[in-house]
């Protein structure tokens, strides 16, 4: 294995902090993938730049909901999963156990309203084209 490291001319590198900063990478990984494949971080398509971001602090607050539920939600495992301390459960697990407890909890929303079909758009009237921003590329 080649680990690269920059720092000031004629300075020794923390080879042992150096090695637990490339193991933490395996975490940051799997946090990624799950938020793209839990989360559908990626899924959606935007209009603008602005949609994207706002999309992305709200993953980012589930997340974080999760996280902090740790310590408050039981060990729901499944049989070929090992133990673990009641703090120290993934982000998976905290989900499965969440959301067999949101259908439990309800809401203080109220019920949706019926109503007839909506009058849509405007007879003559388009929507019109998206705008286009350009696409980032990285230098070569």
């Amino acid at each position: 294995m080649w680990l690269w490291w920059a720092g000031p001319e004629g300075t020794e590198p923390d080879l042992g902090l150096l090695w637990r900063a490339y193991a933490r990478r395996f975490d940051l990984e799997h946090t990624f993938r799950f938020l793209k494949q839990t989360f559908g971080w990626s899924n959606p398509r935007f209009r603008h730049p602005e949609q994207a971001d706002r999309w992305t602090w709200l993953v980012v607050a589930a997340f974080t909901q999760l996280r902090l539920a740790r310590t408050s939600v039981a060990n729901m495992r499944l049989p070929w999963e090992r133990r673990y301390e009641e703090g120290r459960l993934t982000p998976t697990r905290v989900h499965r156990v969440v959301s067999a407890l949101l259908g439990q909890v309800g809401t203080s929303a109220k019920p949706p309203k019926p109503c007839g079909r909506s009058p849509g758009r405007p007879k003559g009237r388009r929507s019109g084209r998206a705008q286009l921003y350009p696409t980032i590329k990285k230098s070569a």
